[in-house]
């Protein structure tokens, strides 16, 4: 079942015995919980009519849908992060609890359906039976990142609901510098909209003083800055880098695998491949190849060899206390593209 079709039956109170909710956008998993939270009953008592169950204690889960909810009609019980939806990659079968718990589902449904709803909530699954048993009778639900243009609506909603106005271009802008995690974007611009207020608006200008942009965007713009040779300019980037805190040893394992992409763009163009499956990229990602051709237009094969090869050589010489790495990180941007 898709995110907007199982928000509208939980909204029109149709709730199912059990829910599998799972993916990485966990700020709509968490939103869908709470709103069967709130549809489920005016009132819920931990340990009475609502039950938090983890890997930690998930043993408990079969005898909590047996005890009744005393005083009540139905009994919510949350599963979270139980590890029951992963396999076990040597026997390829399921754990005694697994079992237990699969077993339960298939010769005592009725007693889920009549007296408890079971919401599990997992980022990562593996196609297990126990997935396949409620996939067969209840709702499963996959929640990934959103499209870039499905993020530019939902944050424009959130302008307009505050009276803040914003336009498409600053919202792709916004999304672009600071990443495809809703949660991320809604605190970020929950700070702008605060900062121009109501009937204010946001500019790109606001974005670039103000947001804390995702170390991917900055990564572009530091390698932006050598293409067109501004070496002084993307050791600006790194220098900003280092004083927001991020750790040497990221900035060097971000850089070398940004610059992978880019000679892995290279060779995908020379050889007529598809740019999305040589990248990898993810569905909210696809918007990433314009830049990546881009700056890929701006190295030789061979330029973006080396570079490789000298951050590999960098990472081995930091380690072994040859060199240290905010050293090696200036040599390798001022030599290879000055």
């Amino acid at each position: 079942m898709t995110y907007d079709a199982l928000e509208k039956d939980i909204n029109n109170n149709d709730l199912k015995p059990i829910y599998l909710l799972y993916g990485t956008e966990q700020y709509l998993v968490e939103t869908l919980v709470r709103k069967i939270k709130k549809k489920f009953a005016e009132e819920l008592i931990q340990g009475i009519n609502y039950i938090i169950i983890d890997e930690s204690n998930i043993a408990e889960l079969i005898p909590n849908i047996e005890v009744p909810a005393f005083g009540y009609d139905k009994k919510l019980i949350i599963v979270k992060n139980s590890e029951l939806f992963k396999k076990d990659g040597r026997k390829k079968t399921l754990t005694p609890i697994q079992e237990n718990i699969l077993n339960f589902l298939n010769e005592k449904y009725e007693i889920i359906e009549e007296s408890v709803t079971i919401v599990f909530v997992e980022k990562e699954i593996d196609k297990n039976s126990l997935y396949e048993q409620i996939e067969k009778k209840d709702v499963v639900c996959e929640i990934n990142e959103l499209k870039p243009d499905m993020l530019v609506n939902k944050l424009g909603k959130i302008c307009s609901l505050y009276k803040v106005n914003i336009d498409k271009n600053t919202l792709n802008y916004f999304v672009q510098m600071c990443g495809t995690n809703l949660q991320n974007l809604i605190n970020e611009i929950r700070k702008l909209i605060e900062y121009v207020g109501e009937g204010g608006t946001i500019t790109i200008d606001d974005i670039n003083k103000l947001s804390i942009k995702q170390m991917e965007s900055v990564i572009f713009e530091l390698t932006d800055n050598l293409a067109i040779r501004k070496t002084d300019k993307a050791l600006e980037v790194l220098d900003n880098l280092i004083y927001q805190k991020e750790p040497l040893q990221k900035i060097l394992i971000t850089l070398y695998n940004h610059f992978k992409k880019i000679y892995l763009c290279v060779l995908s163009v020379k050889f007529n491949k598809d740019i999305i499956n040589t990248l990898n990229l993810k569905p909210n990602q696809v918007f990433l190849i314009t830049k990546y051709k881009k700056q890929a237009s701006y190295f030789k094969e061979e330029e973006l060899k080396n570079i490789l090869q000298a951050f590999v050589d960098l990472d081995y010489d930091s380690k072994n206390g040859k060199l240290d790495i905010d050293v090696g990180l200036r040599t390798i941007l001022c030599t290879y593209c000055s």
